[in-house]
């Protein structure tokens, strides 16, 4: 956990322990910054969602860890304040593959980096706690098998413009082009989707964590 902390040049102020595959609800890793120093620290992935037909069902809150419409509501403020920025870290990100009924893993991840950071979103909420989303974008040609969207990735020497751009970067990180298909290593496996399954290559990232 020290060399990803120094990877991203922050602190961590306690021992953070979250597991080996982060979903929705749980605890994932994220930098973010207070009064000009970065802090790394395990943030529950998902904001609250409660629709008015939610709760005329009477179901419970759901979750939504994904940032597609900057002009959603539930966003478009928080988007344009720096203060709300994290970078998200990841070794790996996985979607569901193949027919449904049947569907299995694939895992991406990026060749010649063990570490990767997505563009994210993270906010102290009333009766939640600390929480994070991640900002996606159309996919590359790797990842469109799978998906038509995928996160928006940062190389180190942009996580400065992320943390403290204006409003105009953040547009820019979501509308520019993808990280090319080649750098990304495409791993498919037959591990069902619930499999709780880690990549092949997962030992020398996940080490790291």
């Amino acid at each position: 956990m020290g060399e990803v902390a120094e990877h991203f040049s922050a602190d961590m102020p306690a021992p953070i322990e979250i597991s080996s595959e982060t979903s929705e609800g749980a605890l994932g890793l994220v930098v973010f910054e207070n009064k000009g120093r970065r802090i790394m620290r395990g943030v529950t992935w998902g904001f609250r969602r409660m629709t008015r037909e939610m709760r005329e069902r009477g179901e419970e809150p759901g979750r939504i860890g994904l940032v597609a419409d900057l002009t959603n509501p539930m966003w478009d403020q928080m988007v344009a304040d720096p203060r709300y920025r994290c970078l998200i870290v990841m070794t790996h990100f996985a979607n569901p593959d193949g027919p449904p009924g049947g569907r299995t893993r694939t895992w991406f991840s990026l060749k010649r980096q063990p570490i990767m950071a997505w563009a994210g979103f993270c906010r102290n909420m009333p009766e939640q706690g600390p929480v994070y989303a991640g900002m996606t974008m159309p996919a590359n040609e790797a990842i469109m098998g799978t998906n038509d969207r995928m996160p928006v990735l940062l190389d180190s020497h942009e996580y400065a413009a992320w943390l403290h751009g204006p409003i105009e970067s953040v547009i820019g990180f979501q509308y520019r082009a993808p990280f090319a298909a080649e750098r990304f290593r495409v791993e498919r496996t037959e591990d069902l989707w619930r499999s709780r399954q880690l990549p092949p290559s997962a030992d020398s990232q996940m080490a790291l964590l």
